[in-house]
């Protein structure tokens, strides 16, 4: 049997919202296995859809460069918030945009390399960088996005959002990055979502609807409606309209001509998860040591 860390745990009970000590049953049931463990939960009715993987918790900023029919995103991480907001930082974070979009390569190796001015490379800027502000800065992702018509929209500096589009006008192009930035869609259309996440979806809502006991036909109904409603969720084109929660969004784009061909949205830090220190650990901790040194 897999041995279940008390991380383990914290992590299953972040995700789910449930108690430490069904987490832990989970775990063990599932072999250690906390994507099994979730599905399992939620199968049982435990738990409703987990909270994405991996905390949201480093610091730093999404920037975003254009020039005609091409718009780059960088992500670039700092330990705080205040270096984040640093001047330094920010012509730093500028610069590397401008520089990676004029030579065309969202590749981060590629970047770091690249020319930054004064002698430099990127790399060895972001290296003085980090020397003069004291703090780990590094160039994370970054993302190229190629379109005859593009918009743009950042929601201060965590969130950037690229959406390439054919048709309609600008302001419904602003608006529908604006709803990328605030409801972070999964797929444009229902046809666009993997087969391998609808099949677990589908997995799920199926175990739970045959608990129901109802008959094979009325479980089966309740499995597409089910499915439905996770479409309407995650597909962009199904979601209610930020603007206009009246309206789908497919309907607004259908309204104005307008087709939305690549959807780019990054957060900073997506899946990276934030050392945590452990409070009672760390009081343990001192009070060994004021004891150690009270007996010395």
């Amino acid at each position: 049997m897999a041995d279940i860390t008390a991380s383990m745990v914290k992590e299953l009970r972040d995700r789910t919202g449930l108690g430490m000590m069904d987490c832990k049953k989970a775990l063990g049931e599932a072999g250690g296995d906390i994507e099994v463990a979730i599905d399992n939960m939620r199968k049982s009715g435990q738990a409703k859809a987990a909270k994405k993987a991996g905390n949201i918790a480093a610091d730093g900023a999404i920037v975003i460069a254009q020039a005609e029919g091409r718009a780059l995103l960088v992500e670039i991480n700092s330990q705080t918030d205040f270096v984040a907001k640093d001047e330094n930082f920010t012509v730093f974070a500028n610069k590397v945009a401008e520089i990676a979009l004029a030579n065309n390569t969202a590749d981060v190796a590629a970047i770091a390399a690249l020319p930054y001015g004064d002698g430099q490379t990127i790399e060895e800027a972001r290296v003085s960088l980090v020397q003069k502000i004291g703090e780990n800065i590094q160039i994370r992702r970054a993302a190229l996005v190629e379109g005859a018509t593009l918009a743009t929209y950042r929601h201060g500096l965590k969130i950037g959002v690229v959406v390439a589009y054919t048709g309609g006008d600008v302001e419904t192009g602003k608006g529908i990055a604006m709803h990328v930035a605030a409801f972070n869609p999964m797929a444009i259309n229902a046809e666009d979502v993997p087969a391998d996440v609808l099949a677990r979806e589908k997995e799920i809502f199926a175990a739970k609807a045959r608990e129901s006991g109802k008959p094979e036909a009325i479980v089966e109904k309740m499995i597409t409606g089910s499915l439905d409603k996770y479409l309407n969720e995650v597909t962009l084109t199904r979601q209610a309209y930020v603007i206009d929660n009246e309206k789908k969004v497919g309907d607004v784009l259908k309204a104005v001509g307008q087709t939305v061909n690549t959807i780019v949205r990054l957060e900073v830090g997506e899946g990276i998860e934030k050392k945590v220190d452990n409070f009672a650990e760390e009081v343990a901790a001192a009070t060994a040591a004021a004891s150690a040194a009270a007996a010395g």
